[in-house]
């Protein structure tokens, strides 16, 4: 699916929104295409198999649009609006009308930009209270959060070694471009050892309950500071990655702060979770989550490489940030 197809180029076009919106600019993630309208954004699944995901068909894109809606309304219930039809009527396609339907977009209320945290970071704008806040709100949302004996199980320690596996199978095509043979090593060494050396600890956050249905994607782009605190944009293709310890959501977030050079309020972030949640023992695997989440980013953005969506222009930057993003995670040991 690229830019020059008719579904692609209509939606660029004001006429196509009920709202007539005067700009629209269009921003592509290796899954969807999402269209900037000023008040709203509309959310369009291209229609991959990239493996761990699958909307080849309209029917996976509706079913993947409604969980998308319900999934990210526990934790930015304001923005997440609706799931909207793509409709044709006399050669022409818009939203929300009547007429065939021949995709589906979720629909949201445009944050606004600059309240981003990702945004806020270089500028030193995110403050000690407003992570404490962010702290205050993941202990809320986590401890409502649903587990149960399927949820759980994703604790596992063969479900663990299972991830940890894959992101080296997944990553081995990227050793000499975005890794390393040496951090390759030295990171796949650490992680098989901590592994191999915690059973008992992983097995005691399963049966203590800390495996719950989690964001799955908790960095600092995905974070507004808005009226209340928006957190939005969760994993809603896969549960493996969604279903989780709440360690690990945790590790996620202090590792973005820390790549934004922020190790102050990364510590923060943790003590103050630590504190509030009386979760002591999320400190004995925060590094080795941070380790872990930091390659899952790497991995995804040396991914963006084999994009052919992505203009070549733009994959220097993709091929720096994967770089960086495998050196942080090798600081971690």
């Amino acid at each position: 699916m690229s830019i020059s197809l008719p579904i692609v180029r209509a939606l660029l076009e004001s006429r196509a929104y009920p709202h007539k919106p005067q700009k629209v600019e269009l921003v592509q993630t290796q899954m969807s295409f999402i269209f900037l309208t000023g008040e709203y954004v509309y959310k369009i699944k291209k229609p991959v198999n990239l493996g761990y995901l699958d909307y080849t068909t309209l029917e996976k894109r509706l079913y993947f649009c409604d969980q998308e809606l319900e999934l990210n309304r526990r934790l930015c219930p304001g923005a997440y609006l609706a799931v909207v039809p793509i409709i044709e009527e006399k050669s022409q396609l818009r939203l929300e009308g009547r007429g065939k339907v021949i995709e589906y977009a979720v629909k949201m209320k445009q944050l606004p930009q600059e309240r981003m945290m990702d945004v806020l970071l270089p500028l030193g704008e995110v403050t000690a209270e407003m992570v404490t806040s962010v702290s205050e709100k993941l202990i809320s949302f986590h401890r409502q959060a649903e587990t149960n004996q399927k949820i759980a199980a994703f604790g596992r320690l063969d479900v663990i070694r299972q991830n940890a596996d894959e992101n080296f199978t997944q990553t081995e095509k990227y050793i000499g471009s975005s890794i390393t043979v040496s951090q390759y090593q030295h990171i796949k060494n650490y992680t098989d050892n901590f592994i191999a050396s915690k059973t008992s600890l992983f097995d005691k956050r399963v049966t203590e309950g800390k495996i719950r249905d989690c964001h799955g994607d908790l960095h600092a782009a995905h974070v507004c500071f808005t009226e209340d605190i928006c957190i939005y944009d969760c994993i809603e293709f896969n549960d493996r990655f969604r279903y989780s310890d709440v360690a690990s959501e945790i590790a996620f977030l202090a590792m973005d702060l820390d790549r934004y050079q922020h190790s102050g309020l990364s510590q923060h972030l943790v003590n103050t979770y630590v504190k509030l949640s009386h979760d002591e023992e999320l400190l004995k695997l925060l590094n080795f989550y941070k380790c872990y989440r930091a390659y899952v980013r790497g991995k995804v953005e040396s991914f963006k490489l084999d994009d052919r969506y992505i203009p070549e222009q733009e994959k220097a930057k993709v091929l720096t940030a994967a770089q960086s993003y495998f050196q942080l995670a090798e600081s971690y040991i």
